[in-house]
């Protein structure tokens, strides 16, 4: 197999394949024909130039533009591991990254040089918007091969520890062919957006790849989130399938105008459990249901509210067609992993897959009749905001690494329009006082540690933290509280 060959370069040359709007708000449309051609090419620096082979890690750090999707599909091409990066990460994040994978290459936008910098590569780097990545070269053969060969790394947001990668095999690309028809509800001639930044297990397989395995066509925006002009651009693109954060939903129903969209025609959402509430709006508003689905890392897409169905509030749907999903003591659990046809092959520190054996989510849920699954809450200590998967073992380090921090704990705390927000309680050292100032200092310090996402926007003092006899911290306590009316 190889995605590249049997997707985009045999796709007919004339179909739309990429609707470009960049920030500057320049709008241009690509080809399969233009994607087969310059992906090909691109491919063939890497390996003449670069001495980029099959198995070699590429990592990218770019935003929602074509460059990303053409070396991701170059990579693809030549049996590369791409390592798509979200531009939010900082130094440290990437150098923890650089670390594990060892690229042979970076490709990054110009705007992300500095942080990369100050990471200190150890390899090249390709630096984009740059046309002569894809001109006077000599295309590079697209290769055959085997369904557990690697393609692509993504990393998880570490619970316990510093971020895992995640390894997914070549299978993992024609594998999303199944939430794309029975969830995503991509169609031939649909001009598909998911919202995703780069560098999410979301955007990797919903951005362009579900999207192309149906006959649809991927929207790209290179731009901050503005509800009022996502609506926009809903209307002007035509857009068919929109793909977004339960946040963004929220967000958009409590800011901007909804109204119908004569193109629009299927809704759908992961990344955190989606409220009811902002369901029943676009109902009324938009004429659409939000179809919420769910699926991790190591996973990809486990469930979803199926397509052409009326839409159970408040549940993440039901598995998908053939995917052994159980509830076990309250327990998602995959029961047979190979009944998943996006399911990794391995972590990156070598720990191969669970073979033989069910794979347990660590996610409680109920199950109605019917079985539609409803999320009831992490059996870890994940906080989930605005989509955001977050480690409190990342924001701790962090808040820990100030001068005037002597302990911090790291929980959720319900947030109307985020779903959670991160929540810090922090235990000073001798000689610091508590006070607005230190708050906003703090939140500054971890924004400059880690991504900017995952600063505690609450930050409250204690004498001590609550632990267990053993000198473990009792987060369950720590969530109580956060519950509890301020």
């Amino acid at each position: 197999m190889n995605f590249a060959r049997d997707v985009v370069d045999a796709a007919p040359g004339d179909r739309l394949a990429l609707v470009e709007l960049a920030g500057d708000d320049g709008r241009r449309e690509w080809t399969f024909g233009e994607v087969a051609d310059r992906s090909a090419r691109l491919a063939g620096r890497l390996v003449e130039q670069h001495g980029v082979n099959r198995g070699d890690v590429v990592m990218t750090l770019i935003g929602n533009r074509p460059e990303w999707v053409l070396t991701m599909v170059a990579c693809f091409r030549i049996g590369a591991v791409v390592l798509p990066c979200n531009e939010q990460l900082r130094a440290k994040d990437l150098v923890h990254r650089m670390a594990a994978a060892r690229p042979r290459l970076i490709v990054a936008d110009e705007r992300n040089l500095p942080e990369l910098s100050a990471a200190a590569p150890g390899c090249p780097v390709l630096a984009v918007p740059d046309q002569r990545l894809f001109e006077r070269t000599k295309p590079a053969p697209a290769v055959d091969l085997a369904p557990d060969d690697p393609c692509l790394i993504t990393f998880t947001s570490g619970t316990t520890g510093e971020p895992t990668g995640v390894v997914h095999g070549q299978r993992y690309l024609p594998g999303q062919r199944l939430q794309s028809e029975h969830w995503l509800d991509a169609r031939p001639g649909d001009v598909v957006w998911c919202t995703a930044a780069t560098g999410w297990s979301k955007s990797a397989r919903n951005t362009f790849i579900a999207p192309w395995l149906r006959g649809a066509a991927a929207l790209l925006h290179d731009a901050r989130f503005e509800p009022a002009q996502r609506l926009e651009i809903l209307s002007s693109e035509r857009v068919g399938v929109l793909c977004m954060a339960p946040t963004e939903y929220r967000v958009i129903a409590k800011r901007a105008q909804l109204r119908p969209f004569p193109h629009l025609r299927s809704l759908v959402a992961a990344g955190e459990a989606l409220n009811p509430e902002v369901i029943r709006v676009f109902r009324e508003e938009i004429g659409l249901e939000i179809r919420d689905g769910y699926g991790q890392t190591e996973t990809g897409q486990l469930t979803g509210n199926p397509a052409r169905e009326p839409v159970r509030l408040g549940s993440m749907g039901r598995p998908l067609p053939g995917v052994d999903l159980r509830v076990e003591d309250g327990e998602l659990v995959l029961g047979h992993p190979a009944s998943d046809p996006t399911f990794f092959v391995g972590y990156l520190d070598g720990t191969p897959a669970p073979a033989g054996r069910p794979w347990r989510t660590g996610d409680r849920v109920g199950e109605d009749a019917d079985g539609y699954l409803y999320f009831e809450g992490r059996s870890d200590d994940l906080i989930i905001s605005a989509g955001y998967r977050i480690g409190p073992f990342e924001v701790e380090s962090a808040l820990v690494s100030h001068v005037a921090v002597a302990e911090a704990a790291v929980v959720s705390a319900s947030d109307e329009e985020r779903g959670a927000v991160v929540r810090a309680v922090v235990v000073l050292r001798d000689g610091f006082a508590a006070g607005p100032e230190l708050v906003a200092e703090l939140q500054e310090h971890v924004k400059d540690q880690t991504a900017p996402y995952k600063y505690p926007r609450i930050v409250d003092f204690a004498e001590e933290l609550p632990k267990t006899a053993s000198g473990k911290i009792r987060r369950a306590q720590l969530r109580r509280e956060a519950a509890a009316p301020r």
